[in-house]
């Protein structure tokens, strides 16, 4: 019986040790903090953190022209009519039952017409992999899973600058980052000979990350004859291009137009990957709809890939969320609200590229000796300003007008009402 008992008390402190966490370097261990006291804060967004910062201000003059979504010219959230018919339709009338791991296929049909053309070739013979993801941010941490799983020692070339969040995500699915060149300070354009030169300079079988349109955060795109050059000089040196296309429509207020970098690849005989997100062009921010699509040598290879991003997507959510993708769903396949959309967006692109116009107009008339073409040869959501962090620190200060440091204005959150007071402001800092 006392064998029994030592061996029973043995096998007690044996799993008593074996769930006890053990030390991480550089922890702490206290009776009062065993697991998570060596944990610190994690430093803010600097997106994120504008809004944080705007919000605790309690200037009635203060302006956010940091926040990347779209206002009305009463700086208010717009919910697009289209969505709002939408929504009509599914209360009451539509489950929401569990999608499946690569979500609404509904959803994903029409979301490969917008980026591949209603036409494509590529859809007819069914050689792309798609899955319904969680928006861009998600399409993009799938796609880099993927990439690090299939491709364990390719690297990813990043534009400088970029999306912030683009180098979280990658850096999160462990593959190894490199930037190459896309901004030009001194014109505040498109470094277009730096970019080639390191396309042209990279390893090959590289990957590079590419905006569709409307470049976050410089508003700066090639021209159509500069992407056919970027295309050729990718496909030459046998890199994989991947395209984030986030403002689809919201550049231009033409999707097609939108999407002409996509198509030049496409005619040159790219396989690619694509992101997409209906955030910005439809107003789904909360909703967390999107699409990432892999174009593949055959039908049998595609579906050997889509297999395998639902595999990671599995653990990861397990499956997509259903609103959104049923109210993409209706909008695209129903010719009236598709109509709808088109004009709303074309609405809102057309609202920005307005503002644009205002505030350049508002700084020049001011007697700014610097130039500020800059401001609508840019497109898209982003304005980037050319302001220095501590240009932009003077304008947070003196004139609660909350921005990221690196100069970048969400041109959203210019108004008819606030653009004359933005640009007084501006001027001000820049001046000196």
């Amino acid at each position: 019986m006392a064998a029994a008992l030592r061996a029973t008390s043995s096998a007690i402190s044996r799993a008593v040790t074996s769930r006890t966490p053990p030390l991480i370097a550089g922890a702490r261990w206290s009776s009062s903090s065993t697991w998570w006291g060596h944990v610190d804060p994690a430093p803010k967004d600097p997106i994120l953190g504008v809004t944080e910062a705007f919000l605790a201000d309690p200037s009635p003059n203060k302006v956010n022209v940091g926040v990347g979504a779209y206002r009305d010219d009463d700086g208010k959230p717009v919910v697009l009519n289209c969505v709002r018919e939408a929504e009509a339709r599914i209360a009451g009338n539509l489950n929401m039952e569990y999608l499946p791991m690569g979500g609404s296929n509904h959803m994903v049909e029409e979301t490969l017409k917008l980026a591949y053309g209603e036409d494509s070739e590529f859809i007819k013979d069914k050689r792309i992999a798609a899955v319904q993801a969680l928006s861009g941010t998600g399409a993009c941490r799938l796609f880099a899973d993927f990439q690090k799983r299939y491709q364990p020692e390719s690297e990813i070339y990043i534009p400088v600058p970029t999306w912030a969040n683009h180098h979280n995500i990658w850096r999160d699915a462990n593959v190894s980052q490199k930037t190459y060149h896309y901004y030009h300070p001194k014109s505040k354009g498109l470094d277009f000979s730096g970019m080639m030169d390191d396309i042209k300079n990279a390893p090959k079988g590289s990957f590079f990350l590419l905006h569709a349109c409307a470049h976050n955060p410089t508003g700066v795109d090639p021209t159509e004859e500069e992407w056919k050059e970027i295309s050729q000089l990718i496909k030459d040196k046998g890199h994989f291009p991947f395209f984030d296309m986030a403002y689809q429509g919201f550049a231009s207020g033409d999707p097609e137009k939108d999407a002409k970098a996509i198509r030049i690849f496409l005619q040159d005989g790219h396989l690619l990957g694509i992101s997409q997100s209906f955030a910005k062009n439809m107003g789904l921010y909360g909703q967390r709809v999107g699409c990432l699509s892999v174009l593949c040598e055959d039908e049998k290879q595609a579906v050997a890939v889509k297999t395998r991003l639902q595999q990671i997507a599995r653990p990861m959510y397990s499956n997509p969320p259903v609103h959104g993708a049923l109210l993409v769903s209706i909008i695209l396949s129903d010719p009236d609200l598709k109509n709808m959309w088109l004009k709303e967006v074309k609405v809102m692109a057309d609202r920005i590229i307005g503002m644009r116009t205002a505030l350049r107009e508002n700084i020049e008339k001011l007697g700014s000796p610097l130039s500020w073409e800059h401001i609508t040869k840019q497109i898209g959501m982003f304005c980037y300003s050319g302001l220095a962090p501590e240009q932009v620190d003077r304008l947070t200060s003196e004139f609660h007008i909350y921005l990221t440091r690196n100069g970048r204005i969400s041109m959203a959150g210019v108004t008819t009402k606030n653009v004359e007071y933005l640009a007084n402001a501006i001027h001000e800092v820049s001046k000196s």
